[in-house]
Formats: C-alpha cells, structure tokens, sequence
C-alpha cells in the first residue's frame, strides 16, 4: 500500500514509516522543513515537502493522489501558540481529509488524543484548552465525513519513547494512562488492515494484549 503520513518526521510517523517499509508498503512523509528529507528517507520513506499551514487543497491533493491511505500524524507541538494549535491540529487535518476526498482516497486514520470530546476543564491554560479545542473540532469535522471517508480516530495515553511492547489496551474507553510511542505505530499498521475499525473512535494505552489481538477484538 502506498500511505501518505501528514507530520512525516514526527515521532510517531517515523517509526510508523519504518514498520511500514519494512513491511513492503510505500509510506510518503509530508514534511514542512526540507532539512528532515533524510531522516525520512532513513525510515524508509518518500519525502514529500509542503507546508500544511499553507498549502492549498489543490496542492495537498496532487501529494495524496495514488495513495491507499493517509494518516495524520501532524502536531504544532511543544513551544507553539495557540494560533498554531488551530492552523495545524485542527485546520491541516481538515485540509489532509478534503484532500483525500478529491483524490479518492477513502481510509484517514487520525491520531487525536483522549477526553478532548469533554473540552478544556474549566480554567484550563489557554494554550493547552486551544489545543483540545483543535482537536475535538478535527475530529468532529472527520466524523462528520462518514458518507466519503473511512475514518478511524485513534486516541493514545500519555506518549513515552519506551520500546514497543507489543501489547497493548484498544477500546472505546481505556482510562489515562502512557503508551509508547512505537506501540502507537504498530497499531497504525494493524488498523490500516482491519476495515472492521471503520467509524470508530479508540483510545489506546500499553496493556496485557497483543496488538493484533487488540484490533482484532475492537474490529469485531
């Protein structure tokens, strides 16, 4: 399968990358600063430079054409505004999806995060409930794409950089706690295969079950 990953040398897409490569897939990094080509390239994937922040549909969708699959992966990330959590987190996500939808590219796998359906708590720091809000309104535009997309929304614990376990908790609700980060990936690959998590939302933290077990069990 040829996957296009928004955010391609973040942290979760470059072990995403590496499993997919090294599976036989064709994984696609979509990257804003050309300096990350190579560490793309290292993972096994294609480097595609464009800026999601201000490309337009047009030119995303010429980078999605042809693919099986997008993910996204994208984050404004630690140190960024408020006015960044919007423009990535919420606005590049919308963008991948209407992308993908001109392309034909139905299956989208988002990486979101846990309670962000609830909101910022009440007096939340401004930056952080500007984060929530992002993504809670990327992934309501998402499930509201239902009838031309084949959405998944995955919602990981606390990230950690911890080898992968292979084993992991997948459900509707799992309740906080961490997950690593190459455990996130691996369950990426396993979702892009199982059309059975089609329109579902899950959260996901390190747990007692193996991966393929885990996605098996939510698909059915």
């Amino acid at each position: 399968m040829r996957i296009v990953i928004a955010g391609g040398h973040g942290k979760i897409a470059l072990r995403l990358e590496r499993l997919l490569a090294a599976r036989g897939d064709t994984p696609v990094g979509l990257i804003r600063n050309p300096d990350h080509a190579d560490d793309v390239a290292a993972a096994g994937a294609e480097p595609v430079v464009i800026d999601l922040e201000s490309a337009t549909v047009t030119e995303l969708t010429e980078k999605v054409m042809g693919a099986d699959a997008v993910v996204f992966a994208a984050g404004a990330g630690p140190g960024s505004g408020a006015a960044r959590k919007d423009t990535v987190d919420r606005s590049a996500a919308r963008l991948l999806a209407d992308a993908a939808s001109l392309a034909g590219v139905r299956r989208y796998i988002m990486i979101s995060a846990m309670g962000v359906d609830d909101g910022p708590a009440p007096g939340a720091e401004p930056v952080w409930a500007a984060y929530v809000e992002a993504k809670r309104a990327a992934d309501d535009d998402l499930r509201s794409r239902s009838l031309e997309t084949d959405w998944t929304i995955l919602r990981p614990g606390r990230l950690t950089d911890e080898p992968g376990s292979g084993k992991v908790r997948l459900a509707e609700k799992t309740g906080r706690a961490e997950v690593s980060r190459e455990n996130v990936a691996a369950v990426i690959v396993e979702l892009l295969d199982e059309p059975g998590t089609i329109g579902q939302v899950l959260e996901l933290v390190d747990g007692e079950t193996p991966i393929s077990e885990a996605v098996t069990a939510v698909a059915e």
